[in-house]
């Protein structure tokens, strides 16, 4: 189980990933998400159904920013450029040309 403290370091992580360097610092979600993480601070003796609802929707963030991340990466990886050649083909999916050396 990740701690809260966690979850926003994965999300701060994550958005890392989808900025471009040196804009975390001033970007509103992170200044919003921090915002929202202080004002929904509250000890382990308090049951609190906002805490909860807190952490929810920030796991629920962190799983979106990755989900995007990664649909990014095997868009990226996939997608058509063109026409491929045999050889080119046979390498995106690990096979080799029956003239190449093994």
């Amino acid at each position: 189980m990740v701690s809260k403290i966690g979850t926003l370091r994965q999300i701060i992580s994550e958005l890392r990933h989808a900025l471009p360097p040196g804009l975390l610092k001033n970007n509103l979600a992170l200044q919003y998400l921090l915002t929202q993480y202080r004002q929904n601070k509250t000890t382990s003796e308090q049951l609190c159904k906002a805490r909860e609802e807190m952490e929810f929707m920030a796991k629920t963030y962190l799983c979106y920013l990755r989900s995007s991340r990664m649909q990014q990466q095997i868009h990226d990886e996939f997608h058509g450029k063109g026409e491929r050649s045999v050889r080119e083909t046979a390498n995106l999916v690990g096979f080799k040309l029956p003239h190449d050396p093994k």
